[in-house]
Parts: C-alpha cells; structure tokens; sequence
C-alpha cells in the first residue's frame, strides 16, 4: 500500500504496534480482575486461595505477521495465583492475678499500728496520772502533774532523737505525739484542775505546746502527726475540763488558732478537719446546753457568759473562714476548706436560745452580711466555695426573717427577700443567688397560701381585709414572672420549656393577682359588695392582661408563640372563671360589667388579629 504523499507504509511495522496495543489491553483487563479479587479478599476473608485463571491467548489480525511482545507482557500477573490467607496471630494466655498483699505485710503498716496503739495507751496512762491518782490520793498535785509534763517532755525528746535514725519516722511521730498531746493535758489540769495558773497563763502554755507541736510537724512533713496531736487533745481534754465548759471551749480555740498555721503553706485537709470539729462542736453543744438550762452551766452570771460565749462562737468562725480562703487561694480544688469554711460559721445560726431577739438579729444580720461581703470581696473563689458561703447566708437570711417578723408578716420578707435576689441574679448572672431566690420564693408562696387560702377567695364569709394580703400578693405576683423571666435569661430553660414556665408562672402570677384584687375590695368595700367587686376587677384584669399579651405577641414575632399560647391559656382561664364562677356569685350591675368588659376585650383582639393576617401576618408592620 502507498499513500498519496508517495511515502510507503511498512506492514511489518503496523502488525507490531497492533500486537502491541492488543497486549497491553489484555494486562489492563487482568490488572482490574485482581483489584476486583482483592478488594472481595479485603470486606471478606478468604478461606481458601483464589483460583488460577488461564491466560488467554493474544488475538491477532489475519493475513498478517504477530510479534510476540515483550517479556512483561508475556505472562500477565492476573495469571499469578492470590497470596495466602493471613492468619490471626495467637492470642496472649491472660496473667495470672496477683494475689493482694495481706495489710500485715504492707510496709510500715505493722510499725504504725504499734506505734498509733502505744501513743493511746500512754496518753491514757497521763490522764490517769493527773485525775485518777488524783482521784485516789496518789501523790501530791504538784507531784502529778510535774511527773505528767517531765514524762511529755522526755517522750518528746526522745522522738526528735529517734527521727534522725534509720526507719525512726514512724516512731518519732508516735513518741512526739504523745509526748506534745501529754504536756498540753498537764497545762489544763493545771490550770482548770488545779487552778494553779490564770487562765490567760494556761492559755499561753497551751498555745505554746500546741504551737511546738505544729512546729515539728511541719519540719517533719508529717500531716498525721499534726492531726493527731489535736484529735489526742479534742478526745482527752473533756477529761480534765470536767466535761463540756466554757474552759475547754477556749482550749480548744486555742487549738484551732495554733493548727492553722501549718496549713498557711501546705495543703493538709485532714489537720483542717481535726482542728475544726471540736471547737464547732463544742460551740453547738454550749448552745443547747445554754439554751435548753437557761445558761446555768456557769456561775459567773448571765450577761458575760452570754458575752464570752458569742466572742468564741465569732472567733471560730472568722478563723475558720480565714483560714478556708488562704488555702482555697492557693488550691482551688480543696473541697475540705469549703465545707469547713461553711462549718465554722453554722453555729452562729443557733444563737436564739442565749441571745435576746434583736441582738440575734443583728447577729444574724452580719453574719450574712459577711459571707456575701466575703464572695464580692474575693471574686476568684472556686464555685463550690461560693456555694458553701451562699447557702450558709442564705438560712442566716431565712432566720432573720424569722427571728425579725411575726404571724402574716413573714410571706411579705420573704418575698422581699427573693425578689431582691432575683434582681441581684439577672444583673450578675449568678445561678447561685437564683437558686437562693427560688427557695425563698417557693417558701413565701406556701405561706401566701396559709393567710390567703382558697376558701377567702370563694366564700365571702372567709375573705380576708389584712393589706399584708394585698402587698404579700403583689410581691409573689411579681416574684414569680421575674423568675420565669431571668430563668430564660440565664439559660436554664429551654425553648420546650419556656411555654410551660410561663403558664405556671401566670397561674401563680393569677392566683396572687385575684387574691390581692379581692382583699383590696373586701378592705375598701366592705365583706358583701368588697368581695363582689374585687371578683368583677379580677376578671376583667385576666382579660385586659391576656390581650395585652397577644398583642404584645404581635409586635414581637420572635416570642409570637409564647405571647400567644400565654395570651389564649389566661384568655380560657378568664371565660372560665367568668361562666363558672362569676356568673354564679356576682349579681346586679357586677355581673352586667364583668360579662361586658370581657366581651369588649375579647373583641378588640380578635379585630387586632385580624388585622395583623391581613396585613401579611404577625409582623412589626401589622401592627404598626
């Protein structure tokens, strides 16, 4: 063949390229056969190898000379045979469990069992050396007791001798404790006991004592050791103090003070317990005591008993509550300090059997006065510090109220109280001071209910013309939609919840509103016409508030939903009321104004609705 150019075309050449292009067809379509193998191979294992496919044979064109292609063509590798399957490697045999170590022989833990033991029996021994040899003429005072504080002192000498050997930790400690927990007993035997020292010298001995004790324990690094030097002081001296009294309150302030300097540098929540409960609880025992004998614990007389014992009570809390914040500052996760922070300040509360009734006010007053001033002065204070303060000043408030009002008085503090905390909370955005709003809301209303039940709002014989009635039911009314209101605010309630919120909070709202309505007629009006009139204005203020929700409802198309599910739940409310009640209880023209009235009010919304669809819907512009 010649082209037209003259040029001639070799065959030779055109059969090997068309042999060449057909080979390398035939490799593409076996490469895409063992990808397709491959991939079944991969989503699921094979158990068995694939089969061998036979190699097809090249095709040719007839009449012309085939040119065996190239070796990487000659065998295509769909030909080759699948790899084997993979085997799952064997699965490691599960170790044996380590058997648990028996406690007996865990290090040290003999050694500190012995020693825990040998300090209580010895500590025993001293008690019985000051009292009970006492008690059976052994000796003489000054023998016992110079014997008792010669013995701590060695017992304390021979622990810092012992600490510095190998292994002498654990015992030190023990012969350290017992030694320092001995000499402050023998400093309160003397002092109490015996009444050898003033009791301004006693107290400087023991703080001394206590004062050497936390010393060492620091040096030491040893928190046990300063707990249990104040648990051996708490627990043994009751003994010597002849019980609980004002002495032992002291003593164990003193304490209190002395443990809180280890702590100033150190994070030791078991010393802030042990140096904490016994003064607090010894407060709380001195003030039901009081309280329940009429303060006849001590002859020194009524007034500076009443005197002491309040100064003891502040010092505990203001050290305890001093102390809580130095350590929460420097270790925010220190749960302890929170609750003894909120420890320390409860006895305070329990003042109203020994205090007069105005002097537990103020008490109460600036002790809730304190905690807050303490939140707003401190604002890095962990949440759960914040929570302890507020809820111990929340009760203090809840007392003042109390302790301050009397008979239908308290609903109208109590609502006082938790609308301020509402306002406090959506200004701040505090969910603490909302919870506290909350309680004294829910409180306030139950007790709304006990001088305004329903039987005053549907006997005229039982109404009620007390204005606490009337300020009472205004304040709950506008309690409870503040608390619907900043609740949304704050975000605690969903866009479910919302409607649901806002149909309890108008109920409550309206139950408030009717009953303040009907006092107020009842007060200016008199039983008869008062309450029928109260009843006509507080249905038609059901209606004038309903249409002025929906129409509110039209100017804001974003809570159209709720406006209008509140609008129509208090319009349905209102008909009820007018048909079930009204139309069977008021009468003459009360009756002509309440039907008129709701008439007139159901139609101007229904016209404004109206309006607004035929404008285009519930926008801005429809009701423009």
């Amino acid at each position: 063949m010649v082209n037209p150019g003259g040029t001639q075309i070799d065959p030779q050449l055109v059969a090997r390229l068309s042999g060449e292009f057909a080979a390398l067809g035939q490799h593409l379509r076996g490469v895409s056969e063992d990808l397709t193998r491959l991939r079944a191979q991969l989503e699921i294992p094979a158990v068995q190898a694939p089969p061998v496919y036979p190699a097809q044979p090249v095709q040719h064109f007839p009449a012309q000379p085939v040119y065996a292609p190239q070796p990487m063509y000659a065998q295509p590798m769909y030909a080759q045979p699948g790899p084997p399957p993979r085997q799952a490697p064997p699965r490691p045999a599960p170790a044996p469990p380590v058997p648990r170590e028996p406690w007996w022989q865990r290090d040290g833990m003999v050694s500190r069992v012995l020693a825990a033991a040998g300090a209580a029996v010895t500590l025993i021994g001293v008690v019985m050396l000051l009292v009970l040899a006492a008690q059976a003429g052994f000796f003489g005072p000054v023998a016992r007791v110079v014997a008792g504080a010669v013995f701590s002192a060695a017992l304390v000498g021979a622990g810092l001798r012992v600490y510095d050997r190998s292994g002498g930790r654990v015992g030190a400690i023990a012969l350290a404790v017992t030694g320092l927990a001995g000499g402050f007993l023998a400093v309160t035997a003397a002092t109490v006991y015996h009444g050898w020292f003033p009791p301004l010298v006693g107290l400087a001995l023991a703080a001394a004592i206590a004062a050497a004790g936390m010393l060492i324990a620091t040096r030491w690094e040893s928190q046990p050791m300063a707990a249990l030097v104040t648990t051996a002081i708490a627990v043994l001296a009751p003994v010597l103090t002849d019980g609980i009294t004002m002495s032992l309150l002291a003593f164990l302030v003193v304490v209190q003070i002395a443990g809180a300097f280890p702590q100033l540098g150190k994070d030791w929540p078991y010393l802030h317990v042990a140096r904490t409960l016994p003064a607090v609880l010894v407060v709380l025992v001195v003030f039901a005591d009081a309280t329940w004998s009429g303060i006849g614990l001590w002859p020194d007389g009524h007034r500076p008993t009443v005197a002491l014992l309040l100064a003891m009570a502040a010092t505990v809390a203001v050290v305890g509550a001093s102390t809580a914040v130095i350590v929460l500052r420097r270790n925010a996760a220190d749960v302890t300090s929170s609750v003894m922070l909120a420890v320390t300040t409860l006895p305070l509360l329990f003042t109203g059997g020994v205090l007069t009734r105005w002097t537990e006010v103020a008490v109460l007053v600036v002790t809730a006065a304190s905690l807050v001033g303490l939140i707003l002065a401190v604002p890095d204070l962990p949440r759960h510090t914040r929570i302890a303060a507020s809820a111990i000043a929340a009760l203090a408030a809840l007392q003042t109220c109390i302790a301050a009002t009397s008979g239908d008085v308290l609903p109208v503090a109590l609502l006082t109280l938790a609308l301020g905390l509402v306002a406090v909370s959506g200004r701040t955005g505090s969910r603490i001071a909302f919870t506290a709003a909350t309680g004294f809301g829910v409180l306030g209303g139950l007790l709304f209910l006990g001088i305004a039940p329903p039987e005053a709002l549907t006997d005229q014989n039982d109404a009620s013309s007390s204005l606490v009635v009337v300020v009472a039911g205004v304040l709950l009314a506008a309690t409870v939609v503040a608390l619907a209101a900043t609740a949304r605010s704050l975000g605690l309630l969903g866009a479910d919840r919302t409607a649901v919120a806002a149909i309890v909070a108008g109920s409550v709202a309206g139950y408030a509103g009717t009953a303040t309505v009907v006092t107020a007629g009842v007060a200016a009006l008199g039983a008869t016409t008062g309450f029928i009139a109260g009843h006509t204005a507080a249905t038609l203020a059901w209606m004038v508030l309903a249409t002025a929700m929906l129409r509110w409802g039209l100017t804001h198309p974003e809570q159209a939903r709720l406006a209008l599910v509140s609008g129509l739940t208090l319009t349905g409310v209102a008909l009820a009321k007018l048909f079930l009640f009204d139309l069977a209880t008021l009468d003459g023209v009360y009756r002509v104004l309440a039907f008129l009235g709701a008439g007139l009010l159901l139609l101007a919304a229904g016209t404004r609705y109206a309006r607004a669809f035929a404008s285009g819907g519930q926008g801005g512009s429809a009701a423009a």
